[in-house]
């Protein structure tokens, strides 16, 4: 959501997720503009949806660590989430699971047309909103801000009212030995429920994630009909997972 920020809108936001309470005038000093900039840049940040104003100051509208995943690894997300998009047709049904990588792909919809998707994923919102190609279904549950997630038994049964094409999903850690897994339970059991929904699933994972376990499994390899990852994943671990039959396609 902040990869169309300038520079100077990254650095404000990352200033007020450090300290709520810094002023206009400190954030001024800090980035060397004037005070009247700095509130033209806070009222575009609030247009935008990325923080809330306050009287003399901001505050962001993510937790914590969503900006910080933002901000990892940046040029290898966008260009898995332009691979992803590629594989979308007009008139298509799709899930994307909530992540930082999963989201990004809504961005690289402009143009389809007819596009059903259906998400848990607040993060996808704003692409939506400015998307009229994509038809917006948000499964119900309960709001979780470290992720910007619906999870919990009500999100599962909405997607089980459904049935996609594709589900794009994420994950926190990749093995051969464990599979998919990750840090928050809640999310296993969304990831485990859209691949059910799906006539394939795909895995949209940066490098770094391959030889990481979470304390969730989420699916085996073998659930899984491709992988797209970047440029960095060793030769090695690409020839490991296509020799159980995983689909890899480098961004």
């Amino acid at each position: 959501m902040t990869g169309n920020l300038s520079e100077r809108e990254h650095k404000i936001v990352e200033l007020l997720a450090e300290d709520a309470s810094i002023s206009v005038g400190e954030i001024s000093k800090q980035l060397d503009v004037s005070t009247v900039t700095i509130r033209n840049d806070l009222s575009s940040l609030a247009e935008k949806g990325i923080i809330i104003r306050t009287h003399g100051g901001a505050f962001p509208v993510f937790h914590q660590s969503i900006l910080e995943r933002q901000k990892e690894r940046v040029r290898a997300k966008t260009g898995i989430a332009k691979a992803a998009a590629e594989l979308i047709q007009d008139g298509e049904a799709i899930m994307i699971e909530a992540g930082t990588t999963t989201a990004q792909i809504a961005r690289y919809l402009l143009g389809k047309r007819d596009l059903h998707v259906v998400t848990n994923s607040t993060l996808v919102i704003p692409f939506a909103r400015v998307n009229p190609g994509i038809h917006l279904t948000m499964v119900g549950g309960e709001f979780r801000p470290l992720t910007e997630s619906l999870v919990g038994p009500v999100a599962l049964r909405h997607l089980e009212e459904f049935f996609v094409k594709t589900a794009f999903i994420g994950t926190d850690g990749l093995t051969l030995e464990y599979g998919l897994t990750t840090h928050l339970v809640e999310g296993a059991e969304i990831v485990r429920k859209m691949a059910a929904q799906a006539e394939r699933t795909v895995l949209v994972a940066d490098s770094s994630k391959f030889g990481k376990v979470g304390f969730a499994r989420v699916l085996p390899l073998e659930s899984v009909d491709m992988l797209i990852t970047d440029s960095e994943l060793t030769g090695e671990a690409r020839s490991q997972l296509e020799a159980i039959g995983l689909e890899i396609r480098m961004a």
